[in-house]
């Protein structure tokens, strides 16, 4: 299992808030005007899941497998080329003040890994700062 770790982001809003908004993906339909068209398409979602497709990789499909509150969101893809885990980890430190990290987990084998390691990276980083940047 192959690891991609985001920097630790600063939100200036509680915990409660922030799990609240990235626990329930319908929350996706206040920020679709931000995902870049050419990049992603057939963008779809609902409360526990979320799909679109990326050129070449196809559809990719993430359903939200556990959730601790005010804590961590974990996603797995139910539909992907590659089997993907992603964490969101949530930590308050201030009252309006929370610590946000992004992590993926992908079963990469020996061959793949070197092509993708280096965009899955880029990805998780792009992802992470647009969480962060969210109008929670």
């Amino acid at each position: 299992m192959t690891e991609f770790v985001s920097g630790i982001k600063s939100i200036p809003q509680n915990d409660e808030r922030i799990f609240g908004m990235l626990s329930d993906l319908s929350n996706l339909e206040k920020i679709k005007d931000r995902i870049p068209q050419d990049k992603i398409k057939d963008f779809e979602f609902d409360r526990d899941s979320c799909s679109f497709s990326v050129s070449p990789v196809g559809k990719i499909t993430f359903q939200i497998v556990d959730r601790e509150p005010n804590k961590t969101i974990k996603f797995a893809t139910t539909n992907s080329p590659l089997p993907l885990y992603l964490w969101i980890q949530l930590k308050q430190v201030a009252e309006m003040d929370t610590r946000m990290r992004l992590t993926v987990r992908a079963e990469l084998n020996s061959f793949i890994q070197p092509m993708v390691s280096k965009p899955l990276q880029e990805a998780v980083d792009k992802i992470s700062d647009v969480l962060a940047s969210l109008p929670y």
